[in-house]
């Protein structure tokens, strides 16, 4: 509950909320409904309690009878003199004004509790096309794609035209949509007993991997996971330091190669390292790669290749790490990386930077690909297994109980 409470505050940022905007397709076009007001329940009369009947001494044998009382004479006490009737003041009545104010109604919890609190208005609208095709727009501009707003819209029309429903009613249906549609990718990271199991991040520039493959190593070692990081962002000085950070943190390994060395040596030194060692994962660092790049992205190739000299079912793991930022354009880096490295999972960053969370589901749709986790920020607590119902309150507006 701590992260959901984290993704809801986070998820979004700018004014184009996906809830706010559920609200405002309700308020255009619906009525305002005041629910009819519950009857109070009959009071259940309260039985009278039995008076307790006296404890019965049971008389020991042998035993002296009690002295009888000696009756002592009563003494009356004195009369006082009455005043005569005629000199007791009768109170005059008390005048009530006539432009007394009505009592206010009871407020408070006591007021709702006796159904006297102010009455909440509901605002609902009749489920028909124009609703759905602004639901439909709406969803499209979340980045849940064409395809996938036109799919969830149609789900939630059905047995609901003509129903008239309020923002929350929609928020659900919604969020029940997008639970049913996300529930078969959100699964963990698979741990196989082959050691060392070789994970390899791939993603394009600035989708966080350096940071993901940190997060997750801490975690595992916590895991009681004995991690080896290897820096294969050869070109790129600051993600090596950032890795020896986050191994530091850790407590794992982290191997290095010269700046401009080859990553796909680097990789293969790092599988004999972490065999040697007896590790249980092996966290592969790429660089990022443009995927219409072709020369970079050849040499991903390459390090799959390298890798696979070394164990031909390594890479055990290939895990793509998306920009939640970059909308739509995530669809095209997985058809890219899929076909190039094999993509087994994914993980979603930078949630916090956009109001447009839909293309998660939009790739969850079209992919079926696994997704392991999402991240909300920088700190290590920030990335989190993939739960699909928390997600969905989240990117709706809705209260997890």
């Amino acid at each position: 509950m701590a992260f959901f409470s984290k993704l809801k505050e986070r998820l979004f940022k700018s004014s184009s909320k996906l809830d706010e905007g559920l609200e405002a397709i309700v308020e255009d076009g619906g009525e305002p409904e005041t629910p009819p007001r519950p009857e109070p329940e009959p009071e259940t009369p309260t039985p009278p309690r039995p008076e307790p009947e006296p404890p019965v001494i049971p008389s020991q044998p042998n035993e002296t009878p009690p002295p009888t009382p000696v009756e002592q004479p009563i003494e009356r006490p004195q009369e006082v003199p009455q005043p005569p009737p005629e000199a007791i003041a009768t109170p005059a009545p008390m005048e009530i004004p006539d432009d007394l104010p009505a009592a206010a109604p009871r407020a408070g919890f006591l007021g709702r509790l006796l159904g006297r609190g102010e009455e909440r208005v509901i605002t609902r609208r009749a489920l028909d096309d124009d609703m759905l095709e602004s639901l439909e727009e709406l969803l499209i501009t979340a980045d849940m794609g064409v395809e996938t707003a036109m799919r969830v819209t149609a789900n939630m029309a059905e047995g609901r035209m003509g129903k008239r429903l309020s923002a929350r009613e929609i928020k659900e249906s919604l969020a029940h949509e997008i639970t049913r549609i996300m529930e078969p990718v959100a699964r963990p990271m698979p741990i196989y007993a082959k050691r060392p199991q070789v994970v390899l991040v791939v993603g394009v520039n600035g989708s966080g991997k350096t940071t993901t493959i940190g997060k997750l190593a801490s975690q595992f070692k916590a895991a009681g996971k004995s991690v080896v990081i290897a820096a294969g962002d050869t070109f790129r000085a600051a993600a090596v330091e950032q890795l020896q950070i986050w191994g530091e943190r850790a407590g794992v390994p982290v191997l290095t190669a010269p700046e401009g060395s080859d990553p796909a040596s680097l990789a293969y030194d790092a599988m004999t390292k972490a065999e040697a060692d007896g590790a249980d994962l092996l966290m592969i660092d790429t660089a990022g790669r443009l995927q219409n790049r072709a020369d970079l992205m050849e040499e991903l190739s390459k390090i799959v290749r390298v890798i696979r000299k070394k164990d031909p079912d390594a890479p055990h793991n290939t895990l793509l790490v998306l920009d939640a930022t970059t909308g739509q354009n995530a669809l095209s880096q997985v058809e890219i990386f899929q076909k190039l490295a094999d993509v087994s999972g994914l993980v979603m960053t930078k949630l916090d930077g956009t109001a447009r969370g839909g293309v998660l589901v939009a790739l969850a749709d079209k992919f079926g690909l696994p997704i392991h986790a999402i991240g909300v920020g920088e700190q290590i607590d920030d990335l989190a297994p993939f739960d699909p119902e928390e997600f969905a309150a989240a990117l709706t507006g809705l209260d997890v109980q």
